[in-house]
């Protein structure tokens, strides 16, 4: 019910904005040109953007990952960014990825929002000294000319180029149709008559220039307006300096609108945005005549002209923000906090996805990390589920210095509705891997990158094997280690006590720092599990002869070992992908070793 009142009002808005539109073509030609101006540099805008994600998406991940390890180099990392690809929202999505994927902190994260709103006052800058100063069209056509041939290549980087090429050419364009458009209006009408001063004048412009950067989702266009405007003679200063502040409000509800689908982390940073947008635009206007005042002295310093408004803006638009994130940064850690109360981390419902549920972009960096992530949760699941289904705990087989004691001692039946477990904890959580695997297979990844996403996949469907193998043995296990029965409770001890070790390695492989760890030290179990089954059938056959067991639970045992084997070599397989470093040198040696030997193969081919 819900979703359709929001869905009829998403209609009414936008046949509200087609019927003035409409209208207000009917009425003027001029606006018909300025109009045409904005979409035209809106359009610009998204293909620009979308030229930066395929020509350079990789390196801003590259850079993002490594230089955010401080607050100083977060925020140099947003502004910088942002500078180049004229594009905050992008930096924002890419940001919003990699913290929803874990791969930055929240005050990484927050750094890099600051920086990239510093970064959109370059746009300012390229706007009110190039674009109302300079006959930009005639720069416009060669680069859309150009941009266009390299779009029709294959090459995804000549594509990518040519994306970025007709952007920029669409962006001239545009902000010469709305020059022109604003000098035919201003000899017909004369807006500055709607001009208003003092208190009222910059709420009143404040809150248009809000709203117009929500209409039009960006704040770079609705500074191309103010300042074209400004250029003209059609808006006095003062009311100018009002529509900057305003813009800098109506960009929060673009990353508001992007954070719905996100997960908790993305939408602090959503909310840190509000926060610091909002706070710096109340300063901003607070303080509007001293800023102005500092405005005067830095232009007059600076060698712009007393009427040059349309510059004296763009130092405007930059001051403010520095003020804004030099009031900030000292309340970081505060922020921080109240973040983390206002949006609580969420609990543990452990059957659903934490980390590929967040909207993660078509980055392959936050994609592959948000999986790596997702696996781990699901490979803690199903160890837990193994371990309680076989009569372990795994707490006990972590702190445990003697695994085969515990193992021994743990006699009593822990009482867990297995095929429920495995419905709510291990199934659900898998088929949203699957599918989550399959949408982004789809993409446009490199292909070292999807081959790191099928192996991923891989060791889920790994883990999923190891609790169905734990499943088949659950009921001889419980049958023979709730009592002692003899010979047979001892073999099936061994049994529990070689999967018990090989978790807790894990376990313990796990809690070395990242750089300590390494999917080689799991090799050497690899090598030994080839010879799981041949060594308990022979212990079983001497045990038999002996007459210790019966034919009957012999029988059981050789075939509970099979699926054992096949249980230890599905944990590997999934640990193994786990801790993979595929970037590293080091992968490489570890996919040579993986190459099963042939007792290896024999063993696997025993349990198809």
């Amino acid at each position: 019910m819900k979703f359709l009142i929001r869905q009829h009002a998403t209609s009414l808005r936008l046949a509200l904005i087609l019927g003035l539109l409409v209208l207000a073509f009917a009425f003027s030609t001029d606006f018909q040109r300025i109009a045409a101006g904005v979409a035209v540099f809106l359009l610009g805008m998204m293909m620009l953007e979308d030229g930066f994600k395929a020509l350079g998406g990789s390196v801003l991940e590259r850079m993002l990952s490594r230089a955010t390890g401080t607050l100083p180099r977060a925020l140099g990392f947003g502004a910088a960014a942002t500078a180049i690809t004229q594009s905050s929202s992008l930096v924002s999505v890419i940001s919003i990825s990699f913290l929803s994927a874990g791969l930055i902190t929240l005050q990484a994260g927050i750094g890099i929002i600051f920086g990239a709103n510093l970064g959109t006052t370059t746009g300012a800058w390229l706007i009110a000294g190039v674009g109302v100063k300079v006959d930009i069209a005639a720069y416009a056509l060669p680069l859309l000319a150009l941009g266009t041939v390299l779009m029709f290549q294959r090459d995804p980087r000549s594509h990518g180029g040519g994306q970025v090429l007709t952007g920029v050419g669409l962006l001239f364009l545009g902000i010469a149709f709305i020059k022109d458009g604003f000098d035919a209006f201003s000899a017909g009408f004369d807006l500055t008559r709607l001009a208003l001063g003092g208190i009222v004048g910059l709420v009143v412009y404040a809150s248009l220039g809000a709203l117009a950067t929500v209409v039009m989702q960006s704040s770079h266009a609705a500074m191309l307006l103010v300042i074209t405007a400004l250029a003209s003679g059609q808006i006095g200063y003062d009311n100018a300096l009002a529509v900057a502040i305003g813009a800098n409000i109506g960009t929060t509800v673009t990353a508001l609108i992007g954070a719905g689908s996100a997960n908790y982390q993305g939408k602090r940073l959503a909310l840190a945005h509000l926060i610091f947008n909002t706070m710096t635009a109340c300063v901003a206007l607070v303080l509007i005549v001293p800023l102005r005042f500092a405005v005067d002295g830095i232009s007059d310093a600076l060698g712009i002209g007393a009427d040059d408004f349309a510059l004296r803006l763009a130092v405007f638009h930059t001051l403010f923000n520095l003020l804004g994130i030099g009031l900030m940064i000292p309340l970081i850690p505060r922020l921080i906090r109240f973040l983390e109360r206002r949006i609580a981390t969420p609990s543990s419902s452990i059957s659903r996805p934490r980390f590929i549920a967040a909207q993660l972009g078509d980055f392959p960096a936050p994609i592959l990390a948000a999986l790596q992530n997702e696996l781990w949760h699901l490979y803690r699941n199903a160890a837990a589920l193994i371990s309680e289904g076989l009569n372990m705990r795994l707490e006990d087989l972590r702190a445990s210095r003697d695994v085969a004691t515990t193992v021994s001692r743990s006699r009593e039946a822990i009482g867990v509705d297995f095929d429920a477990r495995y419905h709510d904890k291990i199934k659900s959580l898998h088929a949203a891997i699957l599918d989550f695997t399959a949408s982004k297979a789809s993409l446009a990844l490199p292909k070292d990158a999807q081959a790191r996403l099928q192996e991923l996949r891989d060791g889920a469907n790994a883990l999923v094997r190891a609790v169905k193998a734990a499943k088949h043995m659950r009921a001889n296990v419980q049958r023979f280690t709730q009592g002692e029965h003899g010979a047979i409770t001892s073999l099936y001890d061994a049994l529990r006590s070689e999967i018990g070790e090989l978790l807790a390695e894990i376990a313990q492989l796990e809690a070395l720092p990242e750089d300590q760890r390494s999917a080689l030290t799991l090799q050497e179990d690899r090598a030994a599990l080839g010879q799981t089954y041949a060594t308990y059938a022979l212990r079983a056959e001497r045990l038999l002869q002996a007459r210790q067991i019966s034919a009957g639970n012999a029988a059981s045992f050789l075939n509970d070992a099979r699926y054992a084997e096949e249980l230890l070599l599905s944990v590997l397989d999934a640990a193994q992908a786990y801790f993979r470093e595929p970037d590293s040198a080091l992968a490489e040696i570890e996919r040579i070793l993986e190459t099963p030997p042939d007792e290896t193969a024999q063993g696997r081919a025993g349990l198809s």
